[in-house]
């Protein structure tokens, strides 16, 4: 068993904030272009009770620079300061942290999980051209793969893009596998069709879950919104949906009724598997009367109207919060 005593962290210690996958993705491929001797936490495997699972990911460095967690904070520390060896000799170490039997609730960090945590630690200097790959998994081109094998070989694929290298590593004190796959599924793409007093709301949480979206709107009092978006649109939303970009669920939000309209014709001659539509049961059902035999027929197995989980409360932010609570659970495979 591999337990430790965090005496690491000082009172007054500047506590990094939660990451997402894209945001320590792209400090990755960053880290990578600058040369910065940084170190990728990728977890391995897991067993029994544990914060994060495998595929799961954080960067240390340079320096005491934190982006990610793997636990609740109780093994970041120790993670930190053998990634910072890891850094220094650009060898692939390798951490284990076993929490499974009674003695670790009470001794060494007191983690209590009752849970088995195996990581990787690269040293991000040592994968040249790594940014390939990692922006094309930004980019939703693809599931990101990683390969990496216990003698130092590391693959990275996503989309079209694919890196390899052979890195010196140590030998890990376990014995379960001599090759390890992981797999992030392509980050879901999000159509946002209208802006609104949600907005600077929802588009933060759903960026914050993973989704890479796309704000389409043209109105000078919504558009200042479209910074907070990872790409934005002007010219429509039927532009933005043939510009070969497969989106997962599209958001009809505009607080206008023709606008709203024209975006639901649109998006019937589409695929896109979740159309959320804002407003009451009757805004859409007089939508609807508008619509064309063909267009009803073609929405009516993917709406979601009115859009977002009854989880209580009015306002902006009620309303932003259940529409990210419903995609959050859509995507997951869940119908609440």
């Amino acid at each position: 068993m591999s337990v430790f005593t965090d005496t690491h962290a000082r009172p007054g210690d500047a506590v990094p904030p939660p990451a997402p996958a894209h945001v320590v993705v792209a400090a990755v491929r960053d880290a990578a272009r600058a040369g910065d001797p940084a170190t990728l936490a990728l977890v391995l495997e897991t067993d029994g009770s544990t914060y994060a699972g495998a595929g799961a990911m954080a960067l240390f460095g340079p320096g005491d620079a934190q982006l990610g967690w793997l636990s609740g904070g109780c093994l970041e520390p120790e993670i930190a300061r053998r990634a910072a060896d890891v850094a220094a000799n650009g060898r692939i170490g390798w951490m284990e942290v076993d929490t499974r039997d009674d003695a670790a609730l009470l001794s060494g960090a007191a983690l209590g999980c009752r849970g088995r945590l195996r990581l990787v630690l690269l040293p991000v200097a040592q994968l040249p051209g790594v940014q390939a790959p990692l922006q094309a998994w930004l980019d939703a081109d693809g599931d990101m793969q990683w390969s990496i094998e216990r003698g130092g070989q590391v693959t990275l694929e996503a989309g079209a893009q694919a890196q390899a290298w052979y890195l010196d590593a140590t030998e890990p004190d376990w014995v379960s596998a001599d090759t390890w796959s992981l797999s992030s599924a392509a980050r879901p793409q999000l159509l946002l069709c209208g802006g609104g007093p949600e907005t600077p709301l929802l588009l933060p949480l759903l960026r914050n879950l993973g989704w890479r979206t796309t704000l389409v709107e043209a109105r000078g009092r919504w558009r200042p919104f479209a910074v907070l978006a990872d790409t934005h649109r002007a010219d429509g939303v039927a532009a933005a949906l043939v510009d070969g970009r497969a989106y997962d669920a599209a958001l009809v939000m505009h607080h206008n009724f023709e606008l709203d309209l024209d975006a639901l014709d649109a998006l019937a001659a589409t695929s896109v598997p979740f159309v959320g539509l804002l407003g009451p049961r009757r805004r859409c059902e007089d939508l609807f009367r508008l619509l064309t035999t063909a267009s009803h027929a073609a929405l009516r197995a993917r709406l979601h109207s009115p859009i977002g989980l009854d989880l209580g409360g009015r306002g902006a932010e009620a309303i932003a919060l259940s529409i990210a609570a419903q995609l959050q659970a859509w995507r997951h495979g869940r119908r609440p």
